[in-house]
């Protein structure tokens, strides 16, 4: 299973708030309710997240057994 704990902490450390990423970057609340709840996101959104908060993929999601 994907989690992604770890985007919130790197929020947090990039001074990025949810509210940013829906009214600077234009992601959607289902977007963002979908990574809360560990949901199914495409690569293009992981992108997304990467490039904005300037991070690796491992820094934002994490594959737990």
């Amino acid at each position: 299973m994907i989690v992604f704990d770890k985007l919130w902490k790197t929020m947090r450390e990039k001074k990025i708030s949810q509210y940013a990423l829906i009214k600077t970057y234009g992601f959607s609340a289902g977007q963002l309710d979908r990574l809360r709840k560990n949901g199914n996101i495409n690569t293009y959104t992981l992108n997304q997240l990467c490039t904005i908060l300037d991070c690796q993929l491992e820094d934002i999601a994490e594959f737990k057994k």
